[in-house]
């Protein structure tokens, strides 16, 4: 659970950086560059990254796991099936004789 603290720590640092970069933006339109502003967003943006890639990435969804199921069994019906066509048609069991 405090992987997901300090992603969502990561993610608030990200946003304050981003902020800070458009009021450094606003103040080189205002001509008064303030580059206090620059150095602050940087900053928030780095820790912000920083603490994205400390958590852990997110398990993966269950969101259609029933689908999944469903795929594999019917995968494996198909793979059944065919191996039993295989063995009932052998080379061997030709009545036919070749023309």
């Amino acid at each position: 659970m405090e992987n997901n603290g300090s992603s969502r720590l990561g993610n608030f640092f990200i946003l304050v950086g981003i902020a800070l970069m458009v009021l450094f933006v606003a103040s080189i339109m205002a001509k008064e560059t303030s580059l206090l502003y620059l150095l602050l967003s940087a900053a928030a943006i780095f820790l912000g990254f920083l603490f994205r890639r400390s958590a852990a990435p997110p398990p993966p969804s269950a969101r259609f796991n029933t689908l999944r199921r469903m795929g594999e069994s019917s995968r494996k019906r198909r793979a059944e099936r065919e191996a039993k066509k295989q063995q009932k048609t052998s080379p061997h069991d030709q009545t036919r004789p070749p023309l």
